[in-house]
């Protein structure tokens, strides 16, 4: 219904638990926020200078993979003009009426968080463009010939879109925009950093050998990070040296959890076996790719594939995608002598 639009439902267990740890260790101000300096940077003057004018900010854009902090960096907007959050995402947006309830209910000054917004039915779209730049929304009354426009206005208002495709936002809604902000991965001090400061949060002590192992198999992700620190702290809670995490207690939770030396987990070696072993390295399309590791073309594009091109592992060919010499030799197999691959 549009009344839910807005709205997250999770279902009590395990997701929410896991939601509400993620949640605890998010930084609540732009000066907590950890890497990203460029963006941080540009982010500030935007709304420092919105601040100074009495102003809401203008409407922000935040792309990058998944896991980076554009979440984080909504919520931080939102607490940076004390203005509420409103969060949902293009998917739960089928039809303008889900859009046009949410926008109904917005007041001046908040931050509307619009996740996966290059997914938005089109629309909603025509309707968010005229939202973002004339501040009202033509709501319809009837149907047919008889049917009535009428316009509302709405109270200033800062939309906060996140998308991992950029590329795949049609032109007109990404030019109401005022800002656009690309997230890029982190490097192992930034992630170390983190770490550090959510081991302190969570109130365990990590040791610096520890901190860099988990740094170097995040594969550039906070959210990796964090995930992976809470995995650590349950190991050495199972194993008797709850509160300290050191590097046993690291490699340990690593092993157990199934994240090899370059961070790969058990859906990224999957693919890459397929490629090596099933097809012997030749060229794969995306669609039989996904078919035979079991899960959707559009887990492996977004999930898996971005750091395997990151770390060079694959490639992609006019015939597909290609395992490269390193994934042969990451996996421990002898690459084959009759075809071309990519070093």
């Amino acid at each position: 219904m549009a009344e839910d639009a807005g709205a997250r439902v999770v279902a009590p267990g395990a997701e929410e638990t896991e939601r509400a740890a993620e949640a605890a260790l998010r930084p609540k101000r732009l000066e907590d926020f950890v890497g990203q300096q460029v963006v941080r940077g540009q982010l500030s003057v935007v709304l420092r200078a919105a601040l100074s004018r009495g102003a809401t900010p203008d409407h922000v854009l935040l792309s990058g993979p998944p896991g980076l902090g554009k979440t984080t960096l909504a919520m931080i907007i939102a607490a940076e003009v004390d203005g509420a959050l409103r969060l949902t995402s293009g998917p739960a947006i089928q039809h303008a009426g889900d859009l046009a309830a949410i926008l109904s209910s917005l007041e001046e000054g908040d931050v509307l968080f619009i996740d996966e917004i290059h997914r938005l039915a089109r629309t909603a779209e025509e309707m968010l463009y005229l939202a973002m730049e004339d501040y009202r929304v033509d709501v319809i009354v009837g149907k047919g010939p008889g049917a009535t426009s009428i316009p509302l206005a709405l109270p200033p208002f800062t939309v906060v879109g996140a998308t991992t495709r950029a590329g795949l936002l049609p032109a007109p809604l990404r030019d109401r925009f005022g800002f656009t902000g690309h997230l890029e991965y982190y490097g192992p001090e930034e992630l170390g950093r983190i770490i550090n400061r959510s081991a302190r949060l969570l109130g365990v002590s990590v040791d610096e050998a520890a901190a860099a192992e988990l740094a170097r198999r995040s594969r550039g992700t906070p959210r990796i990070a964090n995930r992976l620190l809470r995995r650590v702290q349950d190991w050495a809670q199972v194993h008797g040296t709850p509160g300290r995490l050191d590097i046993e207690a690291a490699r340990g939770a690593l092993e157990v959890f199934e994240v090899d030396d370059l961070g790969l987990d058990r859906l990224d070696r999957s693919v890459l076996e397929a490629l090596c072993t099933r097809f012997a390295g030749a060229p794969v399309g995306l669609t039989t790719l996904a078919v035979s590791v079991g899960e959707e073309p559009e887990t492996i594009e977004t999930v898996a594939e971005p750091y395997l091109f990151r770390e060079g592992l694959i490639v992609r060919t006019p015939r597909g995608r290609q395992a490269t010499a390193a994934a042969f030799a990451h996996l421990g197999l002898a690459a084959p002598e009759d075809g071309a691959l990519f070093t």
